[in-house]
């Protein structure tokens, strides 16, 4: 997946987690949580939906890594092109 794809797909999930929150204007650099009201449960519901959807695994460690919509997709590109070469 390219990154732009791979963007597309973070905002499904986003999307689907809080269907009440309008993500048009979402800042790449800008944490979500400064952006989106969403807590640690919707966090890992994030997590567990790229683990469902793309088999790839996310140690809690690397969460921190996810906090924007810029280091997710940074953070994602690598390994959803090693997942999708399995």
């Amino acid at each position: 997946m390219v990154p732009a794809e791979i963007r597309e797909e973070v905002l499904d999930i986003l999307s689907d987690i809080s269907p009440d929150e309008d993500l048009s204007g979402l800042v790449d650099d800008k944490p979500f949580r400064e952006q989106l009201e969403l807590d640690s449960m919707d966090f890992l519901d994030i997590v567990m939906e790229l683990r469902k959807r793309y088999r790839v695994q996310i140690p809690e460690e690397d969460y921190g890594k996810l906090a924007s919509m810029g280091s997710t997709v940074e953070y994602l590109t690598p390994r959803l092109a090693e997942v999708a070469r399995r």
